[in-house]
């Protein structure tokens, strides 16, 4: 029993210390802080601005699906069926601001930077195909040297 236990604290820990595993937590950290940020965003300065389009802040745009509609001072619904169509507008503000900052600040950048690297690796690649043909070339020329000197002068390939 000690021992399956032993290999299961191994296996968590070989888990935990894999690489891919921290990076991942640090992705959730960083991606959770930045969630607070871009909702910020959106609540404080987005909202507001679309809401000065109209007489309220966005989350509070609803329409009523089943008059009358009413709700208490603490905003819960006291009657009717109001639906929200402000909260899905503010949500789907913050999911396109955080793709694309996620987009123009992560993976665009990254795509640059893996698209240079292939083709520095491709032009290393290319620069070595060229010294190996020419490393033959010449490995080439030294044999036919040798056999034609093996030969003698005036003797011909048989």
């Amino acid at each position: 029993m000690s021992k399956e236990k032993e290999s299961v604290l191994e296996g968590f820990k070989a888990f935990l210390t894999r690489g891919n595993v921290i990076d991942l937590a640090v992705a959730v950290v960083i991606g959770a802080a930045f969630t607070n940020v871009v909702n910020s965003l959106v609540k404080g300065v987005i909202n507001p601005v679309v809401g000065a389009f109209g007489t309220k802040d966005l989350d509070r745009y609803t329409s009523c699906l089943k008059d009358p509609c009413e709700t208490n001072a603490a905003g819960d619904v006291v009657s009717g069926i109001p639906i929200m169509w402000g909260t899905v507008l503010s949500s789907t503000l913050s999911f396109l601001i955080t793709a694309a900052v996620v987009y123009f600040l992560m993976v665009m950048p990254m795509a640059k930077y893996l698209a240079r690297r292939a083709r520095q690796q491709a032009a290393r690649e290319q620069v070595e195909e060229v010294l190996e043909v020419s490393e033959l070339e010449v490995l080439k020329e030294i044999r036919d040297a040798l056999v034609a000197q093996q030969r003698g002068p005036g003797r011909d390939a048989p």
